[in-house]
C-alpha cells in the first residue's frame, strides 16, 4: 500500500469493513466446549488485499481485539465464523496470514468445530489465550455472498438513523396531492403510529438541504412561507421536534443536532409555524424535463462522472472521466460524505450506502482517484481533495460505488408478479387505469425484463419468460399491454414503447403471458482488448481444410461459390478472452438438454451465438462478417484463489465463473473473421459479446469493443482497441475519423 503505510491501511479497513457483532460465548476450558454464561464476543474481517466477504478473522475477547490461528483449521471452522460475521455460510479459508499479520492477542488455537455450532466458544480449543503461534498463522475465512436476513453489510459505512428514523414531505396544495414525485410539503417525523411537525423556529436552507436529500432530491429552493402559514392556522398540529440545526452535509436528519418536545406540546412553537420544505428535482425526475434535459447536455457537453453496474436507479459503480477516459475510484476512505456528493452531483440526493469493496462489480480500464475527501458541500466530486492513484495503490477489487436516495414514483404499484415460486419470480401483470392485467410475450427479451425487475425492485433480470404454462394460472387476468420495446434503461413499462390501447398479439392464452426471473446479482462480460490488438494477423486457409467451418456458417457466403477443395480463403485472426466482471456466473440461457451436438468438431453448442465479428466502414456498413456459436464457455484460467467450475469436457457444465475468462485462441476454428472480398482501406473491426442479449448482464453497454484497422490488400493493422463505452465522446470521434478513414483511402 504506497504512501500511507502499513498501519493506516489497517485501521482503515477497521473503519471501513469492520463487521461488529455481539454474541453471547463461553469460557471454555482447553480442548473441550462449556456453556457457562461468559463475556460477550465481537467479531470483524480485516487485512488486504480483500474483497468484502473475506479477511483475517479478528476476535474481540477479555476487552481486547486479537486473531485466531491456523493450526488444524476446518471449513467447519469457517462456516460457524462466517455465521458470527452475518454470511449464511462458508465457501473457503486461508492459512498462513495470507491478508496479512494481525497485531495483538492470538486468542484462539487449534479449533475444531463440526459446523453446526452457534458459537466458536462451543467449539473444541485449547482454550481463550493459550497458543504456541505467530500472527504468520493467522487464519482468514472467505464467506459466501450472501447475507443472513437483518444483518447489515460488512462493508457497508451506514446512517446512523437514531430516535428520527422516518421523515416524509406532506403536500397540501390540491394539485401536488396527485403528482409525484412530491417535492414541496410541510416536514413530518414518525411518532408513535402517526405524524408529528417540526416547529421551524431558527430553520434554514441548511436544514432544507439536508430533507430534500433525503427525499432524493439534490437541492433546495425558497419556499411561500406566507400560503403555508395561513394553511396551518386552521390545522390542529402535533409537533415533535424544534431547534433543528443541520451543516448541510448531513444524509439523515437524525444526524444534526435537535431538541424533542416533552410532555404536553400544545402550546409549543409559538413563534413559529410547521417546517415547510421546497426542493429542485434532478433532470431523470422534472416533469417534462425531455427537452430542456437535452438542451442543458447540450449546453455543458458530457458529464464527467456516472454509474454503472447497478440494478436500480441512483446505484452503481461510480466513474469519472479523465483524459478522455473513463475509470473507477478506489475505495480508501470512501465515505457518505463523498458519495453524497457524487449523488448529488447526478441529479440525486444524498447517499443512502457508500459501498466499498467493488459491491457493484469491478470496471476496467484506470483507477482514476484514490483517498477522495470530500467535505458535502462540494458541487463535483472533482472539487474534493483527492490522491492520484500509483500502482500498488488500488485493485479493482477495491472499487468503490454509491447508493443514493432518490425520489417516491409509486412505480412498484403499477407492477406485480403472479403464479410464482418465490417473490423473485411469476407472470408480469401490470394496471392500466383501475385494471389489472398480463403483458403479452411477443418481442419480449431480456431488456424488458431487466425494466421489469427493477421497476420492482427485486435486482437485474435473469431470465426473459416468453410461455408462462408451468405458473400457477388460477388467478390469470386478461391482457392489458402488448408491443412492448424497451431500450433497458427505463424505470418502468409504461415508459418503453407499446401498443397503447390497441392492443396486437399473435398468442393471447395464458401460457404466452410475458414472465420474469429475477436475481439480485448478475454477470458482467468484458473483451480483454489489448489481446484481439495484439495478436491479429492475416492467414490464406486452403479451402480442403475449412469444410468444417462452412458447415458451422463461419465463412461468407461468396466461400460457396468457390472451387472446392482448390483455393483459399483469407482469414483475419485474432485471440479474446472474455472476463467475468460481475457478482454472478455467466450461463447459457439453454439447459443442456437443449444443446445441439455438431459432429465434425465433436462438440456442443450451448448458445446459438455468444459473439459477433464485424467489420465496418465508418459509416457502420458491414464488408465482412463472422459470428462465434459458443461452442464451450469454459473458464480457461481465474484470478488468483478463485476455482474453476465449468469445463467442456465429458458433456461437462458451461459457463464462465466470476474472476476467471475463457480464452479463445486465434487458432481455433471460426475465431476468425472472413475478409477474402474486402477491398483495401481502413476500417472497424468490431466483436460483440451476447449480441443477442440472450443472457442477462448487469451492464450491456461494455459488451462491445472496438478496434481502428488498416488493411492494404497484404497486411493489416489493428491498434486503438478499446471497450465502447471507455472514451469520451470526443475521443470516440476521434477514433471513428482518424486519418483516411471517412474517404476508405490507405493514408
Amino acid at each position: 500500500m504506497g504512501g500511507c503505510g502499513t498501519w493506516a491501511w489497517r485501521e482503515l479497513l477497521v473503519l471501513l469493513g469492520s463487521v461488529w457483532l455481539g454474541v453471547g460465548s463461553s469460557q471454555p476450558t482447553p480442548l473441550g466446549p462449556t456453556h457457562t454464561p461468559g463475556p460477550e464476543l465481537k467479531f470483524r474481517l480485516a487485512g488486504y488485499p480483500r474483497k468484502h466477504n473475506e479477511g483475517r478473522v479478528e476476535v474481540f475477547y477479555n476487552d481486547e481485539w486479537g486473531t485466531i490461528c491456523d493450526d488444524d483449521f476446518t471449513l467447519g471452522n469457517a462456516h460457524v465464523l462466517c455465521r458470527h460475521l452475518g454470511f449464511v455460510a462458508a465457501t473457503g479459508w486461508a492459512h498462513s496470514a495470507k491478508y496479512g499479520k494481525g497485531v495483538g492477542r492470538i486468542w484462539l488455537d487449534n479449533v475444531n468445530c463440526a459446523g453446526g455450532e452457534k458459537s466458536i466458544g462451543d467449539c473444541k480449543h485449547r482454550g481463550w489465550g493459550n497458543s504456541d503461534c505467530s500472527h504468520e498463522e493467522d487464519a482468514g475465512v472467505i464467506c459466501k455472498d450472501e447475507r443472513i436476513p437483518g444483518f447489515k453489510d460488512s462493508n457497508v459505512i451506514e446512517t446512523e438513523q437514531s430516535h428520527v428514523e422516518e421523515v416524509r414531505l406532506r403536500p397540501v396544495v390540491s394539485g401536488a396531492r396527485r403528482q409525484l414525485p412530491v417535492t414541496e410539503g410541510i416536514v413530518e417525523v414518525r411518532y408513535k403510529d402517526s405524524w408529528a411537525q417540526i416547529c421551524d423556529e431558527g430553520w434554514d436552507s441548511h436544514n432544507s438541504r439536508v430533507i430534500c436529500g433525503m427525499m432524493g432530491f439534490p437541492a433546495e429552493k425558497k419556499v411561500n412561507r406566507n400560503f403555508y402559514k395561513l394553511f396551518t392556522e386552521r390545522q390542529q398540529l402535533n409537533y415533535r421536534l424544534h431547534s433543528v440545526s443541520c451543516t448541510g452535509t448531513e444524509v439523515h436528519l437524525s444526524m444534526c443536532t435537535f431538541e424533542f418536545y416533552r410532555g404536553n406540546a400544545s402550546a409549543a412553537c409559538r413563534a413559529g409555524m410547521p417546517a415547510v420544505v421546497s426542493c429542485l428535482p434532478g433532470p431523470l425526475f422534472a416533469a417534462g424535463n425531455a427537452h430542456k434535459k437535452k438542451q442543458r447536455q447540450q449546453q455543458q457537453g458530457q458529464p464527467r462522472i456516472r454509474l454503472k453496474g447497478g440494478a436500480r436507479v441512483g446505484e452503481g459503480r461510480v466513474e469519472v472521466l479523465k483524459s478522455s477516459e473513463w475509470g473507477t475510484i478506489c475505495d480508501d476512505r470512501w465515505n457518505l460524505l463523498s458519495a453524497s456528493v457524487v449523488c448529488r452531483e447526478l441529479g440525486f440526493g444524498s447517499a443512502k450506502e457508500a459501498l466499498t469493496g467493488a459491491r457493484m462489480g469491478q470496471g476496467t480500464g484506470p483507477i482514476h482517484l484514490n483517498e477522495v475527501q470530500c467535505q458535502g458541500t462540494e458541487k463535483s466530486l472533482w472539487s474534493c481533495p483527492f490522491r492520484n492513484i500509483t500502482q500498488e495503490d488500488c485493485k479493482h477489487t477495491e472499487d468503490a460505488a454509491v447508493r443514493c436516495n432518490i425520489p417516491y414514483m409509486g412505480y412498484e404499484n403499477l407492477i406485480r408478479l403472479a403464479g410464482g415460486r418465490t417473490v423473485f419470480e411469476g407472470r408480469v401483470e401490470v394496471k392500466r387505469g383501475s385494471k389489472w392485467g398480463t403483458v403479452c410475450s411477443d418481442g419480449w427479451t431480456t431488456k424488458e425484463a431487466m425494466v421489469a425487475c427493477r421497476q420492482l425492485g427485486l435486482g437485474y433480470s435473469l431470465h426473459a419468460v416468453m410461455e408462462t404454462w408451468y405458473w400457477d394460472a388460477s388467478n390469470v387476468t386478461e391482457m392489458v399491454m402488448s408491443g412492448v420495446k424497451c431500450a433497458g434503461h427505463e424505470m418502468s413499462l409504461s415508459h418503453c414503447q407499446h401498443h397503447g390501447a390497441s392492443l396486437s398479439c399473435r398468442n393471447t392464452g395464458t401460457r404466452f403471458a410475458a414472465g420474469i426471473i429475477c436475481s439480485e446479482t448478475a454477470s458482467d462480460l468484458l473483451l480483454h482488448a489489448p489481446l484481439v490488438q495484439e495478436t491479429a494477423y492475416i492467414e490464406d486457409r486452403p479451402l480442403h481444410m475449412l469444410y468444417c467451418a462452412a458447415e458451422e456458417n463461419c465463412l461468407s457466403s461468396s466461400a460457396r461459390l468457390a472451387n472446392w477443395p482448390y483455393g483459399h480463403r483469407r482469414l483475419l485472426r485474432f485471440s479474446s478472452q472474455i472476463h467475468n466482471h460481475g457478482r454472478a456466473d455467466f450461463r447459457p440461457k439453454a439447459g443442456r438438454h437443449s444443446w445441439v451436438w455438431h459432429e465434425c468438431h465433436r462438440h456442443y453448442h450451448s448458445m446459438d451465438i455468444f459473439t459477433h465479428y464485424d467489420i465496418l466502414t465508418p459509416n457502420g456498413t458491414k464488408v465482412a462478417e463472422g459470428h462465434k456459436a459458443s461452442f464451450c464457455l469454459e473458464d480457461t484460467e481465474c484470478e488468483e484463489d478463485v476455482a474453476k467450475r465449468y469445463e467442456c469436457a465429458n458433456f461437462g457444465e458451461q459457463g464462465i465463473t466470476v474472476g476467471c475468462w475463457d480464452l479463445y485462441r486465434h487458432d481455433i476454428d471460426c475465431q476468425w473473421i472472413d475478409i477474402t472480398d474486402v477491398k483495401p482501406g481502413n476500417y472497424i473491426l468490431q466483436v460483440v459479446i451476447n449480441p443477442n442479449f440472450e443472457v442477462a448482464e448487469s451492464d450491456f453497454t461494455n459488451n462491445a469493443m472496438k478496434c481502428n484497422c488498416k488493411y492494404d490488400g497484404h497486411r493489416i493493422w489493428v491498434h486503438s482497441c478499446h471497450i465502447g463505452d471507455a472514451l469520451s465522446e470526443e475521443a470516440n470521434k476521434r477514433f471513428e475519423q482518424y486519418p483516411g478513414q471517412l474517404n476508405n483511402q490507405i493514408s
